[in-house]
């Protein structure tokens, strides 16, 4: 089946305690003492967005393999039961595992290697980031995974689209 209903494009991205310091504004001669959290606690979001309908679907898992993938795949392909997706992953080990197992409604695509300006996901990572964890610090590793899915769990489709643009979709 060569017809899908729509593009969704795929990544996973590590969350942790250890802080995103970002750059900012000091009054001239003062120091400002920022905290840092020294720890290696993290977990990851998996997450498929259409550029073009804002669809999308995220999960948090505690790992990157073959079996946090399937387990995506597998609850992705129930999200969208009533569509076929053409879903354009980048080319780590556990996409192209052989023990992935890759739900009828779904087709992968892979981005050529090294491209990772090409998948959309790419922004909504710094976007996530730049609202949830830069320059933050977070007493535990459940606080922040709240945060993150609140914040996750509050972005509309048009937020998505514009976040995710991807110009070369368009013609």
């Amino acid at each position: 089946n060569n017809s899908y209903d729509d593009v969704m494009f795929f990544d996973e991205s590590r969350f942790g305690t250890h802080s995103k310091i970002g750059h900012g504004w000091f009054k001239t001669g003062q120091r400002t003492q920022i905290n840092v959290s020294l720890g290696f606690k993290n977990f990851y979001v998996y997450s498929a967005v259409s550029s073009l309908s804002g669809d999308n679907f995220h999960l948090i898992l505690p790992n990157v393999d073959t079996n946090c993938m399937n387990a995506y795949l597998h609850e992705l392909s129930i999200s969208m039961e009533n569509k076929n997706i053409l879903l354009v992953v980048d080319g780590a080990g556990w996409h192209k595992s052989k023990e992935l197992t890759i739900p009828d409604n779904i087709k992968l695509l892979f981005l050529p290697p090294y491209s990772p300006e090409l998948n959309p996901v790419e922004k909504l990572w710094e976007y996530i980031k730049s609202h949830t964890i830069k320059n933050k610090i977070y007493d535990s590793i459940k606080i922040l995974e709240s945060k993150v899915g609140a914040f996750i769990s509050g972005l509309t489709n048009e937020q998505i689209m514009k976040t995710c643009r991807c110009t070369y979709l368009l013609t």
